[in-house]
């Protein structure tokens, strides 16, 4: 597990890094700023979450059932509530209309909010010092 936390905080890294170059360059011709402002926050909150990844899969102060429930809430809040969010600003660049869809970036939130509690659990209940 812990190499799997690992490989995927560091995909969501570069996929960050990525994704903030091209709303820095690429995006404003095409949107507006505040769309961009908003791209920018998905980026942020992206980055993040590759952090905590990275220090989760690095540390024993949380057991592999808890790693493995953290993984989850924050690989599936990542793509609802980032993903969402790069949909919503870029939506007059595409077809598909992810208004429709913008109920699942506050899910993805509440998801993200959830991972974090849960690692606080896990280490408030561990055995290391």
């Amino acid at each position: 597990m812990n190499k799997t936390l690992l490989i995927t905080g560091s995909i969501l890294g570069i996929l960050g890094i990525i994704l903030g170059a091209f709303a820095a360059h690429g995006l404003e011709k095409l949107v507006d700023a505040d769309a961009i402002k908003s791209f920018e926050t998905g980026v942020r909150y992206q980055i993040y979450h590759a952090f905590f990844l990275l220090i989760l899969g690095s540390t024993s102060f949380v057991n592999l059932k808890t790693k493995k429930a953290i993984f989850y809430l924050v690989l599936f809040g990542v793509v609802f509530f980032s993903g969402s969010i790069y949909g919503l600003a870029t939506n007059v660049l595409s077809s598909f209309d992810f208004k429709t869809i913008a109920l699942i970036t506050p899910i993805g939130g509440l998801l993200l909010i959830v991972a974090w509690i849960v690692m606080l659990v896990g280490i408030i209940r561990s055995k290391v010092d």
